[in-house]
């Protein structure tokens, strides 16, 4: 399992959405700055106030041409549940597969293997890695403002 890095082609990965039909990545998010966040599960603290962020910023970053999407191990129903308490205006896979997205994305695991570690990863639009953010435990993670800051000094630079 190696970790992603800058320049990298995202890895292809197909899970099921919540409330049907599946998130494939990185192809849902082309042509727009993507954003992929693995979240440990419903019950960390940490990942819903992650996620709350995101979906307070979906308009600004929806005005910076980026997408969100979030997954994590927990079934649909626990998912379901934290996009209703949240009131997620992003695509949630669920019921991911703990050794499939490691090996893909190089997250950590938890000791007892049954989750995945926060990891975030900004794509380009054409699917790269532009910057990736790994977290070995319950803290460190890709932080709403920051990202948005970072999509605007991208489009700074590229104006």
């Amino acid at each position: 399992m190696s970790r992603l890095h800058n320049g990298q082609q995202f890895p292809s990965l197909s899970l099921p959405a919540v409330g049907g039909g599946s998130i494939g990545l990185p192809d849902d998010l082309a042509g727009s700055f993507g954003i992929v966040l693995i979240y440990r599960g419903s019950w960390c603290p940490y990942c819903n106030a992650q996620l709350a962020a995101f979906s307070r910023a979906s308009e600004t970053l929806a005005e910076l041409n980026a997408k969100v999407v979030a997954l994590s191990v927990d079934d649909e129903a626990t998912s379901a549940d934290l996009v209703e308490k949240h009131k997620l205006r992003f695509p949630v896979a669920h019921s991911a597969d703990v050794d499939k997205v490691s090996e893909a994305t190089g997250a950590y695991v938890s000791a007892d293997r049954s989750y995945l570690q926060s990891s975030g990863f900004v794509l380009n639009p054409q699917g790269e890695v532009i910057t990736a953010v790994y977290s070995s435990e319950a803290i460190g993670r890709l932080v709403a403002d920051d990202v948005v800051g970072f999509l605007r000094y991208i489009k700074a630079d590229e104006g």
